[in-house]
This record gives C-alpha cells, sequence and structure tokens, in this order.
C-alpha cells in the first residue's frame, strides 16, 4: 500500500513539474543595456572615489601623526604621551567612523544607491511581473545572480522582452 501511494505523489510531482511554466532572464543584461542604470552606477562610482579620497586624507593625517609621535616620543612626558596617544586614538575613530558612515551597512552609499538605482530596478522588476504575468509563467529565473543556472536554453531567455517593455534599444544590436 505504501508503494502504491509513493508511486501516486511521485506521479502527481513529475505531472505538476511539466505543467509548470519559466523563462530565464538576466538581469545583469538588462540592466548593461539601459542608459539610466550606467549613468546612475557612473555617478555612484564618482561619489566613491570622492568618499574615498577623504577617508584616505583622515587615515594619512593620523598616519602622520603616529610616525611624529614616533620620533618624539622619547622627549615627551608621559602627560604629554598619553595626550598625544589620545588624540591619535581620537582621530583614528573619526577616519573610521566616517569610513563607516559612508560605506558601512546602510551608509550614505547604500542611500545614494537606493536613490539611484532602486528607481530603475523597480522598473525592471515590474516589467517582469507583467510579462510573467502576460504569458502565464510560473517562474522567473535569474540567471546572473547568486542563485546558479548552470545550463539554459536560450529560447527561454526573456531578457529582450523586457528591455522591449522598457523601451530601451539593444546597445549591442542596434535594434
Amino acid at each position: 500500500m505504501k508503494k502504491i501511494s509513493l508511486i501516486a505523489v511521485l506521479f502527481c510531482m513529475g505531472f505538476t513539474a511539466v505543467a509548470q511554466r519559466y523563462c530565464v532572464i538576466d538581469t545583469k543584461y538588462i540592466l548593461d543595456n539601459i542608459p539610466d542604470y550606467k549613468e546612475a552606477q557612473g555617478k555612484l562610482d564618482a561619489i566613491a572615489e570622492q568618499w574615498q579620497k577623504e577617508i584616505d586624507a583622515k587615515f594619512l593625517e593620523v598616519d602622520k601623526m603616529y610616525k611624529s609621535y614616533q620620533a618624539e616620543q622619547v622627549m615627551l612626558t608621559e602627560e604629554l604621551k598619553h595626550k598625544r596617544e589620545d588624540e591619535i586614538v581620537s582621530k583614528e575613530k573619526e577616519a573610521k567612523d566616517l569610513q563607516k558612515k559612508r560605506f558601512g551597512y546602510e551608509g550614505d552609499l547604500f542611500k545614494k544607491r537606493e536613490e539611484l538605482v532602486k528607481p530603475i530596478q523597480d522598473k525592471i522588476y515590474n516589467a517582469i511581473q507583467k510579462m510573467a504575468a502576460a504569458r502565464m509563467y510560473d517562474f522567473v529565473l535569474d540567471k546572473s545572480g547568486a542563485m546558479t543556472v548552470i545550463f539554459s536554453d536560450p529560447k527561454l531567455d526573456r531578457s529582450d522582452d523586457i528591455l522591449k517593455s522598457l523601451g530601451v534599444k539593444k546597445a549591442n544590436t542596434g535594434e
């Protein structure tokens, strides 16, 4: 009896799996073909570079203070040593705090990315949802993300359909 019910369950699962419709997209490819995304990414890169220079300057200042302290350490009283050490530690903490504020989890760069890139990602997501509903897909797999798609038939790739629905002409074919 157990064998029959197990076979029935496996048969039903197999039948259900065959009935499911799916397609594959490549969000990296889609984003690479959207001019607004490239512009937003360029702005983010420029901002990140500027902030990194600011942070590097702070750490360079800390390094100079430390080297100066090391050179003068022998001539300083204990009280002056502690004062200089505290100043160095304070400057280093200030630099690390700035680094965390700019690049940390939910830092300024994260917020700027949300501001510039999220609206583009939302448009893509909405286009994917529309296409999936219109074509009755049960699954839409993204082959560019963390999920590993080892093989996908190119005829299942609907990335160009998403670009078309967004009104974007592909850069590589001049369509």
